[in-house]
């Protein structure tokens, strides 16, 4: 079993994909997960070059976050698109990456994923909230690498 099948139990990437469906329930954002098994160099490349890669930046509102893991590196991203970094607080992102951080160093991986999507699904809901021609811009399921 690869370290990718082994970071998370189907059962708790199903958990994960669904915690992306109810955040974008109330918001024209999109949320991805992307794991991979190691970055192979500078993380924050990485996660903008797997941003790109997923078509994220292409939102209509620019509004998308990806959450990127890097398993056998030990670390993680998180990586928002101009629309939303131009609106939440500055500290934002480094909050959010606490609270899965501190769910990651007790080996809680699938609630550390599901409580950053929902918190970044809150900001995204507060600034870009549903209307009724949002469309799903974006599939909703994890990305491995």
């Amino acid at each position: 079993m690869s370290n990718i099948e082994a970071f998370l139990k189907a059962s708790e990437e199903q958990e994960i994909v669904e915690a992306i469906r109810l955040a974008e329930l109330n918001t024209s954002g999109e949320i991805r997960v992307h794991i991979e098994k190691t970055s192979k160099n500078d993380a924050n490349m990485r996660a903008l070059e797997v941003f790109h890669t997923l078509k994220m930046d292409n939102t209509k509102l620019q509004n998308a976050v990806l959450i990127y893991v890097a398993i056998d590196d030990k670390t993680f991203v998180i990586y928002g698109d101009k629309g939303i970094n131009n609106v939440v607080a500055h500290d934002f992102w480094e909050s959010t990456k606490n609270v899965i951080q501190k769910h990651f160093k007790s080996g809680n991986f699938k609630q550390g994923l599901v409580d950053g999507i929902i918190k970044s699904g809150e900001q995204l809901k507060h600034f870009f909230p549903y209307t009724d021609d949002d469309e799903n811009e974006l599939t909703n399921e994890i990305s491995k690498g």
